[in-house]
């Protein structure tokens, strides 16, 4: 075998990075040698690889949902919003420097068409099948001359594109039309088919509208996915978690002792890497909210302050809504609080920051003796120590550099060298993402988070995060194996687009044949 497919959607968040891990983890499960591609990524929720290149947790998930080692080669370009108007631009796994969303797509992003081509080429000649991922929608034809995620790289790769709908929306049968109907002649002839995801109830009551939309098409449907609860899986964006619902869908089990444990996130502007408390949420009878109001934080066990690409604005986000006063009284009654990364920054003395915000130097909750410099070289790692007296690995991506002279450090090597952090009380700090998917320094950490809690919670002895993850990862595969047309999407991937598929009007706008354009 020798392909590929691009996996597009109708929308934002209509399941494009789990569709495209659960067609990994399907391939390898046949033998085949797979990995997963996404051209550009737009991104708050990032990884850093082996060889110390960020790029996006989705690729690297789907990296782990096809058994290979993730590289930057899979996501070559990622932007990291600071504004609504501005991104980090990561190339190849490094900063390359901010830049309003105007400049990219008004010239840098077609420049960067040629890197990613030659990205996606060398996985090609080392995989048996490059799986894609799109981004937002092929058809917003504003964006659609500087392309070089959507149709733009199916178009220069010659791939076939599946396009995903989420049916829990509703209106899937027009957004399937409307994007195919938005595409120049050109772009139609690679758009294969769709694929329905998270359909409740009976499908056969839905048979009739897929037969209706393959007669308007011309295309099928290679599959009508159920919604599935509790997956779990890394998202791009934490935007878009719901503040007062508990993590992704997730069932809180019964708990291993005789109380539950309470966890507040506090939902920072700008949050980032808010997977590192699905560690916390997959143990029994933890409960992990996201909150936005000082109130929420009255009955948590332990407040957890995350990871943002705005440190300084986070900070006076805390401050207005009046979660700063209620984390420094916390801290004076000794009730657990836990920070990470810029979360950590927060709880220092006070951040220098000529990078980021440019405010200069910027007082913090002094609660933890950390004063933090923001350098212009980004600190990517992947780290192994101690902490608590078990073994921990994570990995770092920030701009701060800690000067820690007070308190006991929190992550050490195991021969007495503090690595990482810093600990005051029962107040934590560390810039180590992941650091809570290490299962026994998690355990340690939640049964000293109990008792300075006071409550009678005992983490169970045998979650295994990573077990846990496989496990949702196969849960993907299976989700494919089940309701795809499996070997529909084999001959995709194998054999491209199929010829003679019909052009849909009225195509692109200026597009020839289309309103406006030429004849």
């Amino acid at each position: 075998m020798s392909g590929g497919l691009l996996v597009a959607g109708t929308t934002s968040d209509a399941g494009k990075s789990v569709v495209t891990a659960g067609i990994c983890r399907w391939l390898v499960r046949r033998g085949v040698k797979v990995a997963p591609f996404k051209a550009q990524n737009m991104s708050l929720n990032s990884f850093v690889t082996r060889e110390g290149a960020e790029i996006g947790r989705a690729q690297a998930m789907q990296a782990q949902a096809a058994r290979v080692e993730p590289t930057a080669l899979m996501n070559p370009v990622l932007l990291k919003p600071g504004s609504d108007r501005s991104s980090q631009v990561v190339l190849m796994g490094k900063p390359v420097g901010e830049m309003s969303a105007r400049g990219y797509h008004g010239g840098r992003q077609e420049a960067l068409l040629s890197t990613v081509l030659e990205c996606l080429e060398e996985l090609r000649g080392t995989y048996d099948a490059v799986i894609c991922e799109g981004a937002g929608s092929p058809a917003e034809i504003n964006l659609r001359r500087t392309d070089i995620v959507n149709m733009g790289i199916a178009r220069a790769a010659r791939f076939p594109v599946v396009v995903v709908g989420d049916i829990d929306r509703g209106g899937v049968f027009a957004s399937f039309f409307g994007t195919t109907a938005l595409l120049a002649a050109e772009d139609q002839s690679l758009i294969a088919g769709y694929l329905v995801n998270k359909f409740r109830g009976d499908v056969s009551l839905l048979e009739p509208g897929l037969d209706m939309l393959r007669d308007i098409t011309g295309r099928p449907t290679y599959g009508v996915l159920p919604f599935a609860h509790g997956l779990g899986i890394d998202e791009e964006d934490g935007l878009r978690v719901s503040l007062r619902g508990a993590v992704r869908e997730s069932v809180v089990a019964p708990p291993h002792g005789e109380d539950v444990l309470r966890v507040a996130v506090c939902a920072v502007p700008l949050m980032s890497n808010f997977t590192d408390v699905d560690a916390l949420a997959a143990e029994p009878g933890v409960v992990v909210r996201f909150v936005d109001r000082a109130e929420e934080l009255s009955d948590a066990d332990l407040v957890v302050v995350p990871g943002t690409r705005g440190t300084v604005k986070a900070l006076a986000w805390l401050r207005e809504r009046g979660l700063a006063d209620a984390l420094v009284r916390r801290a004076a009654e000794g009730r657990p609080v836990l920070g990470i990364c810029g979360g950590y920054q927060i709880l220092g003395e006070h951040i220098e920051d000529e990078v980021e915000s440019r405010a200069g130097q910027v007082e913090g909750l002094g609660l933890l003796p950390v004063r933090i410099r923001f350098d212009r070289e980004k600190t990517l790692a992947r780290p192994v120590g101690e902490a608590l007296g078990a073994p921990v690995e994570g990995y770092e991506i920030h701009h701060g550099v800690a000067d820690v002279h007070g308190g006991e450090g929190f992550i050490s090597d195991g021969r007495g060298h503090s690595l990482d952090g810093c600990r005051v009380g029962a107040v934590w700090g560390t810039h180590w993402h992941g650091s809570l998917e290490s299962d026994e320094f998690r355990r340690r950490f939640l049964t000293e988070v109990a008792q300075a809690a006071g409550r009678r919670f005992v983490p169970a002895p045998d979650t295994g995060f990573a077990a846990l993850r496989e496990e949702q990862l196969d849960r993907l595969g299976d989700l494919i194996e089940e309701y795809a047309d499996t070997d529909a999407l084999l001959r995709l991937i194998e054999s491209g687009a199929p010829s003679g598929l019909p052009f849909i009007p009225p195509g692109a706008p200026g597009a020839p044949g289309a309103p406006g354009g030429r004849r």
